[in-house]
């Protein structure tokens, strides 16, 4: 059975040890003389992240450029016609049988003239692949539109034909080519797929002293005649695979030596960000002891349970932030330097993982302008707020889906921006931002007078609804919770069993007059602003 004085002096002890975990760094230096690592190696990793992914960026902008000037010039090269601008979804359009005809040789002739006539540093995949032609149609049928009938197997067949390089040069070519699979019956014609791989080598990245990539393009261009309309739309795709280069030989130090140069750099953020790692997560296991130690406490003192509140307040979502934004940064930076080394050619996983984790590092810089009063009603604020956003968005997520079905079943063959769901569900909202609404409304097709009708009442109503109402109540809810913030912090906030705990003790044995510390902790608070809120 433990004594009076005995429980006295663990709860004094208990007091002093939750009064410096809710401290904040330069409070900490002052009381304890403890140096703030932490708070130094997150300024540290945000200069070095950062550049990290700056550097990043800049050789991934080089990669998405090569793949799209690629794709331009495939246009150009393989699709007869091509004006240079997507005519909508797809590349251009066709509307006789003669340019059916001459949209598919064209493909061929281009294909098998390449090496002549092609800019770029494109060649075939290897011997054995080529131009691979498959036409989709209806299995038999006949059509007389003039007397309305119609006899028709609605099961399809697909047929293949192999162009090989080689046989494009040969006289076996011409056979191929007047062969009866080039002979279509366009009333049961689906569609005619054309697809090749071609292979490319990236040379502008040797003036960013980079090594260069090899990239393989699967393309394929395709006749869709599905409506059977008169008009054959015409698709061009393009599946850009970057691969290691097998043999390659650069006779130039100065790419080798910028290649260890950045390699080394990544190497100094995978161990920082291993540093960080490590700190947080000691910091997390001393919170849950900590929290378990006054848990223990007060149910034996007082003889209850601590509320979930409270011990939420030793959960530092900040430090879990930083974790997730260390792992991420961790296995980005192997992934990056990989990719340096030219041994991976991930560049999407790789910039999800830099993107996020630099994305988490500037938030996580929202923490510590919390130390500052006047930054800290606005974090304050968002955490205030953010329970009743999200049940409010819940609710008016249900009108806005509900508007969103009811204007893709009955604008959707009137408007192209109610074509599928996800335009509708982006025209919506850009309409609630206030944005294109003109349009919206004029491009709405009169042909029926019941629909246009219906568009306007759909349109008006949606807007009033959530521009005046919607969003009013939105704004309402953060201006509600900014004003009891700013109430609480002249009048005291809501104390907690915690707080209560540590009202009556004093810091006192903590300040120690330190003439000469860091100066990151020269912006001390003001004594007045200590009790505001619990920092971890």
């Amino acid at each position: 059975m433990m004594t009076q004085s005995d429980l006295d002096l663990k709860e004094m002890a208990l007091k002093e040890d939750l009064k410096f975990y809710f401290m904040n760094p330069c409070e900490k230096y002052r009381a304890r003389g403890q140096i703030p690592w932490k708070l130094a190696l997150q300024i540290l990793k945000i200069l070095m992240v950062t550049t990290q992914l700056v550097f990043f960026g800049l050789s991934n902008q080089l990669v998405v450029s090569f793949k799209e000037e690629n794709t331009v010039a495939f246009k150009h090269l393989f699709l007869k016609g091509y004006s240079g601008t997507d005519e909508d979804d797809y590349s251009c359009s066709i509307y006789t049988q003669q340019d059916a005809y001459d949209s598919i040789f064209y493909v061929i002739n281009q294909y098998r003239n390449l090496k002549n006539i092609s800019l770029g540093t494109l060649g075939y995949e290897h011997e054995e692949s080529g131009l691979k032609i498959c036409k989709q149609q209806y299995k038999r049928g006949t059509m007389l539109p003039s007397n309305d009938t119609l006899n028709i197997d609605v099961s399809t067949e697909t047929e293949c034909i192999l162009l090989k390089p080689k046989e494009l040069t040969g006289k076996k070519a011409e056979l191929k080519l007047n062969s009866s699979f080039f002979s279509l019956e366009f009333y049961r014609l689906i569609q005619v797929e054309i697809s090749f791989k071609l292979k490319g080598i990236a040379l502008q990245t040797i003036h960013a002293r980079e090594l260069p990539d090899c990239y393989a393009f699967q393309n394929t261009i395709t006749f869709n005649n599905r409506a059977h309309s008169g008009k054959i739309k015409v698709y061009f795709d393009s599946d850009t695979e970057i691969q290691e280069c097998k043999d390659w030989h650069i006779f130039n130090s100065v790419l080798q030596k910028n290649t260890q140069y950045i390699l080394v750099f990544d190497g100094f953020v995978i161990l920082s960000c291993l540093a960080s790692l490590i700190l947080c997560t000691r910091s997390i296991v001393l919170a849950w002891r900590l929290q378990k130690r006054f848990v223990n406490f007060f149910l034996e003192k007082h003889k209850r349970r601590v509320c979930y509140a409270d011990r939420l307040e030793f959960l530092n979502g900040w430090y879990v932030l930083v974790i997730v934004s260390d792992v991420m940064t961790i296995i980005g930076s192997i992934l990056k330097m990989e990719i340096k080394a030219k041994n991976l050619t991930s560049y999407d996983v790789c910039s999800i993982l830099l993107g996020t984790s630099t994305l988490f590092v500037w938030v996580g810089v929202i923490r510590y302008l919390g130390y500052f009063q006047t930054y800290n009603v606005l974090i304050l604020t968002m955490q205030a707020s953010l329970p009743k956003v999200l049940r409010f968005c819940c609710c008016a997520g249900m009108i806005y889906l509900g508007y969103t079905f009811c204007g893709w079943i009955v604008l959707g063959p009137y408007h192209e921006k109610f074509e599928d769901l996800n335009t509708v569900a982006e025209c919506l909202f850009s309409l609630v931002n206030g944005d294109d609404m003109f349009a919206t409304f004029a491009q709405i097709q009169e042909k029926s007078s019941l629909v246009w009708m219906f568009s306007r009442l759909y349109l008006y109503s949606f807007i009033s609804l959530f521009i005046y109402m919607i969003l009013s109540l939105f704004i309402a809810l953060i201006t509600d919770s900014y004003d009891t913030i700013k109430k609480y912090q002249q009048s005291g906030f809501p104390a907690t069993d915690l707080h209560e705990f540590l009202k009556d003790h004093s810091s006192a044995g903590y300040r120690k007059d330190r003439s000469s510390f860091p100066l990151i902790c020269c912006c001390r608070r003001q004594q007045s602003d200590d009790n505001l809120i619990l920092i971890n």
